[in-house]
């Protein structure tokens, strides 16, 4: 990995769900992609649902979705929190309006949603969120994976391997 590698950016605040994050940036990093941890600030330490911690690396208000070639909305509590920032929706709207990977698992369609980019657009996500999805207007699917132009989702934890296999299809521009 290098600084030219391309970067995913990847969303962290409290009581983010800890495999949801570092199973794919660690996946990804493998795979020669740079992931940058961004919060509401930089340099804030994160407690993860099950107590790992990740720091943010830069502040969410400072980027640009240009400078990334998609986005990690992981679960947790965290989304319930990040959905009512509007830099994080806005972010979001770019990343969609550019085509570029928006990748959510979990409750982390609870970002999506709020940004209003779901609309028409087949995802899975956690149960819990199942009727937040229909009623943003996606076309909810009960599957490990669900890939729909850029747009990459799975349900829980226990999909992460498909989960990264979507986002690598996408950000490699493979057929499914």
């Amino acid at each position: 990995m290098t600084q030219t590698s391309p970067r995913i950016l990847a969303f962290v605040d409290d009581l983010y769900e800890d495999l949801e994050l570092w199973y794919p940036k660690l996946r990804l990093e493998e795979a020669g992609y740079q992931t940058v941890l961004a919060g509401l600030k930089a340099g804030t330490r994160h407690p993860g649902k099950h107590g790992y911690p990740c720091t943010s690396e830069v502040a969410i208000a400072d980027l640009r979705a240009e400078d990334f070639a998609g986005v990690l909305c992981a679960g947790g509590w965290m989304p319930d929190k990040l959905r009512r920032d509007p830099q994080v929706l806005q972010l979001l709207r770019e990343f969609d309006a550019a085509g570029k990977l928006v990748a959510a698992i979990c409750h982390g369609g609870w970002m999506p949603i709020s940004a209003g980019i779901y609309r028409g657009v087949r995802v899975t996500g956690s149960p819990g969120i199942r009727d937040d999805l229909v009623n943003a207007g996606a076309l909810f699917e009960d599957a490990p994976l669900v890939v729909d132009r850029h747009f990459v989702s799975s349900r829980r934890p226990d999909d992460l391997p498909q989960f990264v296999q979507g986002m690598l299809q996408v950000l490699e521009q493979k057929p499914a």
